[in-house]
Parts: C-alpha cells; sequence; structure tokens
C-alpha cells in the first residue's frame, strides 16, 4: 500500500522530481504577479475596472489556445520550455519602467504577451510530461501537481502582498522572472530524448483543426472535456455568489480569505489521492464523483451557517478538480504525441474559457437574483452534469463488453 502512494510514487521519479518542482516554482511566481499585477493598477489609477482588466489581460489568449498549441507540436517541448520561461523572465523585468499611469500601457501589454506565451508553454508542458513520466504515473502527478499547485497560491498572493507592500510591483515582477529562469534550469535538468517534430503538411488553422477533430471525436475525452467545461462555468458562477454568502453569514468581507483558504485545503488533500482513485474508478467515475460533491457543496452554500459555509467550501475544494485531473490525464494517455499540444490547447479552451464567461455573467445575475437561489440552481445544474457524465460512463461500460479493444480504458 505505501508503494502506491502518490507523493513517493512520483517524487522517487527523477525526471518527475524535476518536473513537478519546476511547476511548482513558476506557479509561485505566476500567483504572486496575479495579485500584485492588479493591486499595482488600483493603486496607480484608483479604478476598479482598470485592476480588473489584468486578468482579461492574462486570459484573452486563451481564445486563441487551439492556433497557439500547434506551436508545441511544431518544435521539440523541452527547449521550447527552457526558451518561454526565459525569455518571459526577461520580458518580466521591462516592469521595472512602470511607475506611474502613463506606463500603463506597458504592464497590459506585458500580461498580454504573458497570457500568450501560458498558452502555448501549458500544452508543450503537458505533451512532454507523457515521454518523461510512465503512463500509469500519470494520474499520479497530475493529482500531485494540483496539490503543489494549490499549496503554493496558499502562500503566494500573501507573499506577493508583501512584497508589493514593502518594495513596490516591480520587486514583485522580479520575484517572478526569477522563478522564471529557476524552472528554466529545472527543466533542462530533465532527460528525455525527443524526435524533431515532422514538418507539418497543412497550414496553421488546417492544424489546429486536427487537434479539435481528433478530442471531438474519441468518445473518451469528449464527455470529459464537456462536463470540465460545464464545471468550469457553473464553478465560476458559483464564485460570484462567494461576497453575498458572507454578507448573509453575518461576516465582513475579509472572511472571504477564510472560505477561500479553506477551499484551498480541501484542493491540496484531493491531489494526494488522485492517482489511486483514478486507477480504481476511471477517470469518468472519478470526475463524475467529483462533480456530484461539488453539486452539494455549491447548494449547502445557500444554508447561513459558518460551519455549513466552512464544510461547503472544503467540499468544493475537494471537489472541483477532480474533472480537470480526470480531463487532463485522459487527454495525456488517450492523444498520439504528434496531436498532444494541439489536442491539450484546445481541451484548455473548451475547459476554462467557459469559467470566464461564468464569471461576467454571474457578477450580473448576484445582483438580479437572490443569491440562495441562485446557489440552488447552481447545485441542480451540477447534479445534471454529473448524470449526464454517469450515463456516458455507463454507455462506455456497454460498449466495452461488446468490443473490448475500441473501450476507453477504465
Amino acid at each position: 500500500m505505501t508503494k502506491n502512494w502518490t507523493v513517493r510514487r512520483v517524487l522517487r521519479d527523477r525526471n518527475a522530481g524535476l518536473y513537478l518542482v519546476g511547476l511548482v516554482v513558476s506557479a509561485f511566481g505566476t500567483s504572486a504577479l496575479g495579485l500584485a499585477a492588479g493591486v499595482w493598477v488600483k493603486d496607480l489609477t484608483g479604478s476598479n475596472g482598470l485592476a480588473a482588466l489584468c486578468l482579461l489581460a492574462v486570459w484573452a489568449p486563451t481564445l486563441a489556445a487551439p492556433a497557439l498549441g500547434t506551436i508545441a507540436d511544431r518544435v521539440r517541448r523541452r527547449p521550447l520550455l527552457i526558451w518561454t520561461n526565459l525569455g518571459l523572465g526577461g520580458l518580466l523585468l521591462s516592469l521595472f519602467a512602470v511607475g506611474s499611469r502613463g506606463d500603463l500601457w506597458l504592464l497590459f501589454a506585458v500580461l498580454l504577451v504573458y497570457g500568450a506565451t501560458v498558452v502555448v508553454h501549458d500544452p508543450a508542458e503537458s505533451a512532454l510530461l507523457t515521454s518523461v513520466v510512465d503512463a500509469d504515473l500519470l494520474g499520479d502527478f497530475n493529482g500531485l501537481r494540483t496539490t503543489a499547485v494549490e499549496g503554493t497560491k496558499l502562500v503566494a498572493p500573501l507573499t506577493g502582498a508583501a512584497l508589493y507592500a514593502a518594495f513596490g510591483g516591480a520587486a514583485v515582477a522580479f520575484l517572478d522572472a526569477v522563478t522564471f529562469a529557476v524552472a528554466a534550469g529545472l527543466w533542462g535538468l530533465v532527460r528525455v530524448h525527443e524526435e524533431r517534430p515532422r514538418r507539418p503538411t497543412g497550414g496553421w488553422w488546417e492544424q489546429a483543426a486536427e487537434g479539435a477533430r481528433h478530442l471531438w471525436a474519441h468518445p473518451g475525452l469528449r464527455p470529459l472535456v464537456l462536463a470540465g467545461g460545464a464545471t468550469m462555468l457553473l464553478s465560476g458562477l458559483n464564485a460570484t455568489t462567494t461576497y453575498a454568502v458572507v454578507d448573509g453569514l453575518g461576516h465582513a468581507p475579509a472572511y472571504t480569505g477564510v472560505l477561500y483558504a479553506v477551499q484551498g485545503v480541501g484542493s491540496v488533500a484531493v491531489g494526494l489521492v488522485s492517482g489511486p482513485a483514478l486507477r480504481r474508478l476511471g477517470e469518468r467515475r472519478f470526475a463524475a464523483g467529483g462533480i456530484a460533491l461539488l453539486a452539494v457543496a455549491v447548494a449547502a452554500r445557500a444554508v447561513p451557517s459558518d460551519p455549513v459555509a466552512l464544510a461547503g467550501s472544503a467540499a468544493i475544494g475537494l471537489g472541483l478538480p477532480c474533472v480537470l485531473i480526470a480531463a487532463f490525464t485522459a487527454v495525456q494517455r488517450e492523444t498520439p504525441g504528434p496531436l498532444l499540444g494541439r489536442v491539450t490547447a484546445t481541451a484548455n479552451t473548451l475547459v476554462f474559457t467557459p469559467n470566464v464567461i461564468g464569471l461576467a455573467v454571474g457578477a450580473a445575475l448576484v445582483e438580479l437574483v437572490d443569491h440562495r437561489l441562485l446557489l440552488v440552481l447552481f447545485g441542480l445544474a451540477l447534479l445534471a452534469t454529473t448524470a449526464v457524465l454517469a450515463q456516458s460512463t455507463a454507455s462506455a461500460s456497454r460498449t466495452a463488453a461488446r468490443s473490448p479493444s475500441d473501450a476507453s480504458p477504465a
């Protein structure tokens, strides 16, 4: 039993350990800068709207992810990761020139390039992972990555805020630049042999469409990715009710930090058991169970009770990552290497763009409708998502009984 423990399985593998540390280091810097950028703009302009545009600048390139993801299939992936990290580190140093409202164009330009580079970097990292670790370790690795990255979110924003308060925004940008340089060095130590990719035969958009076609035609991947997108849409809608929930509990807005911290602890915990759970349940059952838990937790937030709110936040942290871990592990396992960058980028778009839409729509809804009614409706919608995914799982099981060679692996 001990030999299968997720942490030990991953960290005893040299390449997987280096890979994981590289991801955690860069995630720490990104989380620190994510908070500081908005505060920086707010201090320089006094505008909440402009501060919110920082998040939009980083997320906007996700809409072009299917096309940008083709880059990860055109070149060797480890050099791409190393040079994109070093390039971002150098670019962030330009933020030392931001000192007044008139310089904000530079900050937004850097954030936009930052987001576009991440859109290229993420599918390359995910694709290279399949060459670095064994296939049966992917679930363990992805779960532990969730634990590690969520763990940094408990510390990095506070570090960024303290550094910003003491030395200003440029100091936080320098910290992020250093983390990217360290991550590049760690990926440089990873031992992996990559063949030079074959020269592409079609045009840019034709190659992007090839990845989308593979994802849509695959009977195992399509329901998982669509369930992930639906879950993230409803997660974004749920997130916009948080301040209303806190008001209903009779607490000051700062209590939101307590709820987010408890949710983070739940996300840290689920990553530790994801590998064994995926092996036992399979991707779709694991994802459906997580969405069902999330549904109950979201609906429970309508109850004005501190214990219920805290338990609900922990359950959200436990349930939400399940579908993400399951979907992207399945993409890594079920996609041929030459297509993996494009397919991962397309999956990123389908899963994470709905979260932004949910945040925008939810911000309007929570002003018009009682948040308790909204939470119950969001919970019911999540239960419906669970039912659809469970039905696809049952269908796949029937297919497996007829033709095992065509069925998705459990």
